[in-house]
């Protein structure tokens, strides 16, 4: 089975119990958000059950929430209906964004990247993030890295780690784990500038915007 299509089927299959065990948004994402200019429109790419897009939509006018799985999406909709913020749902690869070129002001691409199978694939989908973004806009992507406590590894991996499903069942989930220089040189292959990039908690973060091969300017 190609492997997108494992990660998508994977994904609706455990959508519900997912949903339900990502409750709250990430203080690095909570962070950057709250610190962004108020914009005409905010993506979260990979937004699952939306916890993210909820914070988008404090900052701008309109929100796109992008994921290749329906049923993960089918969460996002239902939180959002919940919660009472608006979000537009796409189903759609994220080497591949139904966005017309410019129009983002804001962005989250977080827990995502790792997903995608493929060095080739992994900087498509950063270029993608560069075209959509708008001139000034900005982006926080984020990737599960080497430097966390659960791998004993050096450089990047491919692996699977299960999910249990409450009646026991597992279900295994590709990833590429990044190694933080890896991170570093799939943005700079990009048509992304990275702004600032760090670690935290076994995490690779950036904040890139939009257009020629950047310099990192503070963390690394």
């Amino acid at each position: 089975m190609d492997r997108r299509v494992d990660v998508r089927e994977t994904y609706d299959r455990i959508a519900t119990h997912f949903s339900a065990t990502r409750e709250y948004a990430w203080p690095e994402v909570e962070t950057f958000v709250a610190d962004a200019p108020r914009g005409a429109v905010g993506l979260d790419v990979g937004c699952g059950n939306c916890r993210h897009a909820a914070l988008l939509a404090e900052r701008v006018e309109r929100v796109v929430g992008v994921d290749a799985s329906r049923g993960v999406l089918g969460t996002g909709r239902e939180r959002a209906r919940e919660r009472g913020f608006s979000v537009s749902l796409l189903q759609a690869d994220a080497a591949a964004l139904p966005l017309a070129t410019g129009v983002v002001d804001l962005a989250v691409y977080v827990a995502t990247l790792h997903h995608l199978p493929g060095r080739e694939s992994r900087v498509a989908s950063l270029d993608e993030l560069a075209r959509v973004l708008a001139p000034g806009g900005r982006a926080l992507v984020s990737v599960w890295s080497t430097t966390h406590d659960r791998f004993d590894a050096e450089t990047g991996f491919d692996t699977t780690v299960a999910w249990t499903l409450p009646d026991g069942e597992t279900v295994d989930r590709f990833y590429h784990i990044y190694d933080p220089a890896e991170f570093a040189a799939d943005l700079e292959a990009s048509a992304l500038a990275v702004a600032d990039r760090w670690l935290s908690s076994g995490n690779c973060y950036a904040v890139v915007e939009p257009g020629d091969r950047g310099v990192v300017v503070e963390g690394g």
